[in-house]
């Protein structure tokens, strides 16, 4: 008799734990991709040329340990990362597809997660982050101004030229 009380405690135990395990990620907050940098507001306004098919804009700063993590193709399950858009609209991803290469480049895709909808497309190089993000019928892209330093703009498609 107590050694079947013994097994029924380790047993609910053992599920108890496994459960927890398996369950920790979902019930963890996302991790922010890139965090916005506030810069002076004549740092690059006049370096930079107006381009009528940029909405917004706004200097960001990415976190490199989960940049790497995110690029390594065998890295499952990924931690749950969110994106941060404007206004502070953030938005988690699905990552659906990662392609790493030996030159320390990768291609993600995915889409987010509900309840949003939508999907993404990001290329790695290095430290550098360029990718489109298709939201409804907003258009977000992130790219490189200079030394690493990155943006992410809200792009009018109606006014953006062919490539």
């Amino acid at each position: 008799m107590v050694n079947r009380f013994c097994y029924m405690i380790l047993t609910a135990l053992l599920i108890g734990v496994v459960g927890q395990i398996a369950w920790a990620d979902e019930r963890s907050t996302p991790k922010s991709l890139w965090q916005t940098v506030i810069t002076p507001p004549s740092a690059d306004r006049s370096a930079t040329p107006q381009r009528p098919w940029v909405l917004r804009d706004q200097a960001i700063a990415l976190d490199l340990p989960l940049l790497i993590i995110l690029k390594d193709a065998g890295a499952r399950p990924h931690p749950r990362i969110a994106i941060e858009l404007f206004d502070g609209a953030h938005l988690e991803l699905d990552i659906t597809s990662t392609v790493s290469r030996s030159n320390d480049s990768a291609i993600i895709r995915g889409t987010f997660k509900p309840p949003s909808k939508g999907s993404f497309t990001f290329v790695v190089n290095g430290n550098v982050l360029v990718g489109t993000m298709q939201l409804g019928n907003r258009l977000y892209k992130t790219e490189h101004i200079a030394n690493g330093r990155l943006q992410l703009l809200e792009i009018d498609p109606e006014k953006l030229p062919p490539d």
